[in-house]
């Protein structure tokens, strides 16, 4: 049977299960997902227009030829990265599915298969480190083979729309302020989130929360905001990412935001000849491998991803928070 879509190989959806509780992120943009054909692709065509002014002119001169304003557009672009992950088990720890530690409940193995527990583990590290990439990711361009590519994330990539907080802890004025400039540079606010870790979603809840008097329950746990000047009056949820920097939050516009695959061109049974990428490649794939003069087997998880963050300018960031009360 030919290696297609019918055949499970494609872990990208594995990847996005398995990586929920650890990429939230990645797991709010996935339904976006696209794919590109080249390393570097487009992600936005930055161009911007003269402040407004009151421009008029008399009726002789507009009787007269005009000279054209030309608008420049510019070209903002990302690179895919590869990432990889081995996998390996040997034939004795396949067979321990009974073997226990610590307090045994009969109730059966925990792990029936460690090879597949194995490409589990990976496929979460897979995500987290795909969360981590977007979100603090540092550029490095396509040039040689023998460079490693790496995808640019919000870190980098937002820089008309800042906060200095200036080591101080997350405040309602910091949020306005970074909030004014989204609207200043034209952010729509179509779906925005903040993506915090965890003690900047403590402060959110410090600084919107009101708890109503209460005998047996105290406390509140905001999950969205209203802040004032996001022009649709629309809320603002909250995402907790575990691979946010606790010094940073960014408010990100999630309609803009998309996961890019290079699938891979995987070939089919019996390593014939490759299936054609562009018809039926695979986005998060499992190879294994041989097993030669040795008790073990496994293989390796193969990504090929990049991050479309759309125009930087529908983002926001703030810096430099306090990371402790």
């Amino acid at each position: 049977m030919a290696l297609t879509y019918s055949d499970t190989v494609n872990y990208r959806g594995v990847l996005y299960l398995y990586g929920k509780s650890r990429a939230p992120f990645l797991n709010a943009i996935a339904p976006r997902t696209a794919r590109c054909y080249s390393r570097t692709f487009p992600i936005a065509q930055p161009w911007t227009l003269s402040a407004a002014s009151q421009d008029v002119i008399a009726e002789t001169t507009a009787a007269g030829a005009v000279t054209p304003t030309t608008v420049t557009r510019g070209q903002d672009t990302n690179t895919i990265q590869i990432m990889k992950y081995g996998v390996q088990t040997t034939f004795m720890s396949e067979s321990l599915a009974g073997s226990f530690s610590g307090v045994n409940d009969m109730s059966g193995a925990p792990v029936l298969s460690m090879l597949d527990f194995q490409k589990k583990a990976g496929l979460m590290q897979m995500a987290s480190n795909i969360e981590y990439s977007f979100l603090q990711g540092t550029y490095v361009a396509e040039s040689a083979t023998s460079t490693a590519v790496a995808t640019r994330g919000l870190g980098e990539a937002v820089s008309t729309n800042t906060v200095a907080a200036g080591g101080l802890k997350l405040s309602k004025e910091m949020l306005e302020e970074c909030v004014r400039e989204m609207v200043d540079s034209g952010a729509p606010f179509d779906n925005v989130a903040i993506v915090a870790n965890t003690f900047n979603i403590q402060m959110l809840s410090d600084i919107y929360g009101y708890a109503p008097m209460d005998r047996t329950v105290g406390g509140v746990a905001i999950n969205q905001v209203l802040i004032p000047g996001a022009w649709t009056n629309r809320p603002i949820s909250v995402i907790y990412s575990p691979q946010q920097s606790t010094s940073v939050i960014h408010l990100v516009d999630l309609s803009v935001c998309r996961p890019v695959f290079l699938p891979v061109s995987y070939p089919r049974d019996g390593n014939v000849e490759p299936q054609s990428a562009q018809s039926e490649g695979v986005d998060v794939i499992y190879v294994p491998s041989s097993v030669v003069m040795g008790a073990a087997r496994g293989g390796f998880l193969y990504t090929q991803i990049g991050f479309d963050y759309g125009p930087e300018e529908y983002h926001g960031e703030i810096t430099g928070l306090a990371t402790s009360a």
